[in-house]
């Protein structure tokens, strides 16, 4: 099995804006969502769907997956983008307001070659999240928490307890069909403390990375997303005292005072993976 892609960051770049576009060829992120639809105004939609189009044909973007976010399909533009992704060169394609399988149907409709990513942004969304999921053309989702907050009534900030349920109905249905799931954005670009605590509890509800605003913000979340030195030490061991276990014929292992079973080598192993991933990429 090869090493996992990575999502630790995944910044949104307007499709309108040719010198953001080019910048982002240099940034240390690991996706990037080209975005048609929130970043663009109205009168700017068709003029960025043509910029994009000749970035991305350009090429130069290397490791980073490229994730076009068009706008809904029932908008005036929302189709032609779609039209318009079959020439691009992406990776996927990102529908906003998924709220069930037939949103992802009427899009294979246009687009049926293109592996499609979930803007989960809504109360339905959220509640219908393991139908949209199980779609076979679905290969991730992100979290529209702005937008969610908005339907639900609950502030942006703090700790996000109001909108906790929702988010994990989503990393639970994500992980159900093996799919990646990204946290929403942190409004505050300028406030790394903040961030900070926000990608920290992203990762400790089971997200794969942060989507982010601003370039300032990839560091943080490059780091937070990655295993440290200790969970990868840990790891190892746990590997080598539940191989020497199993070897003596014995079923279980003990580190740190702890019991070590084969669910915990299997997590070790994913830890391991992912850190083997960051190295390749940084050696690259």
């Amino acid at each position: 099995m090869g090493l996992p892609v990575l999502y630790r960051s995944v910044l949104y770049i307007p499709g309108s804006r040719a010198r953001a576009l080019d910048k982002a060829r240099s940034l240390d992120v690991d996706a990037i969502i080209f975005d048609l639809e929130d970043a663009v105004a109205p009168d700017e939609k068709t003029a960025a769907r043509a910029t994009l189009a000749s970035e991305l044909a350009a090429a130069g973007y290397g490791h980073r997956k490229r994730i076009v976010r068009i706008n809904g399909l029932e908008t005036d533009w929302g189709q032609d983008d779609a039209r318009a992704l079959a020439d691009m060169d992406c990776d996927a394609v990102l529908l906003p307001k998924v709220e069930g399988k037939s949103d992802i149907d009427a899009l294979a409709a246009i687009l049926p070659d293109l592996p499609v990513w979930c803007m989960m942004e809504t109360p339905r969304s959220c509640l219908n999240a393991l139908e949209i999921a199980d779609c076979d053309a679905v290969q991730g989702f992100v979290l529209g928490t702005n937008d969610l907050a908005k339907d639900i009534g609950c502030a942006t900030g703090g700790d996000r307890m109001a909108m906790q349920t929702g988010i994990q109905i989503c990393v639970m249905a994500a992980r159900a069909a093996g799919i990646a799931c990204i946290d929403g954005v942190y409004n505050a670009f300028k406030d790394d403390d903040g961030l900070t605590t926000e990608c920290e509890q992203g990762r400790a509800w089971g997200m794969d990375g942060k989507t982010l605003i601003h370039p300032a913000q990839i560091d943080i979340a490059n780091r937070i997303f990655a295993p440290t030195e200790d969970q990868i030490d840990l790891s190892q061991r746990q590997i080598e005292a539940y191989e020497a276990a199993i070897a003596q014929g014995e079923a279980v292992a003990v580190v740190d005072g702890k019991i070590v079973e084969n669910l915990h080598v299997e997590t070790a192993c994913a830890v391991l993976a992912k850190a083997a991933a960051i190295h390749e990429r940084e050696a690259s």
